[in-house]
Order: structure tokens, then sequence, then C-alpha cells
């Protein structure tokens, strides 16, 4: 059963792996984040709900009702890049450092 979002005032809906909206900017911001592999009605859901969670949309429930996506956790964390041992060593540069 297709998933029903709506982001920025636009209905979009994902079934099997794609999405179909009649806004094509929607549409291209919708692809770029598409996971082919949601086939079932589970990872469909997920997936949409992610979706809309990182646009700030909504999902419509098996009602008809629609609410608020919520975030999805962040991806990359400061502590990826800041060990708790040394934080003012931290960053992707830290080897032009001086070493003390």
């Amino acid at each position: 059963m297709p998933v029903r979002i709506r982001i920025y005032g636009k209905e979009a809906t994902f079934s099997r792996g794609c999405w179909s909206c009649e806004d094509d900017t929607l549409q291209a911001m919708l692809e770029a984040l598409a996971d082919p592999r949601a086939l079932t009605q589970e990872q469909e859901r997920t997936h949409a709900l992610y979706a809309a969670g990182r646009f700030g949309g909504m999902i419509a429930s098996e009602a008809g009702d629609w609410a608020p996506a919520p975030h999805p956790e962040a991806e990359i964390k400061i502590t990826d890049f800041a060990p708790a041992q040394q934080p003012e060593r931290a960053g992707w540069l830290s080897f032009l450092r001086k070493k003390r």
C-alpha cells in the first residue's frame, strides 16, 4: 500500500521504492533520498517517515489523519570528530597544529 506524505503543502506518494509527486522540485528532492530496497509495507512506511522528517513534513496515518513526522536522528555526531580525551585537538586538520 502506498504511503502518502505532505511537504511544503504538496503531497507525494512512496510505493515500491519510487516516489511520485506532481511537483517536479519536490519529486527531485525525494528521489535523492529514495530507497529502492523498501519493498514491504513496513519498510515503505519507515522510509517515508524518514523523508518527511528530513524536510519537516507530515505523514498520513491509516485513518487518513495527518501527523507531523519526527526529525530523524543525526547521521554524523560531533563525537565522531572530537575525541572525548582531547577535544581541543579535534578536527580533520588537527595534524597541522603545533605539537607541544
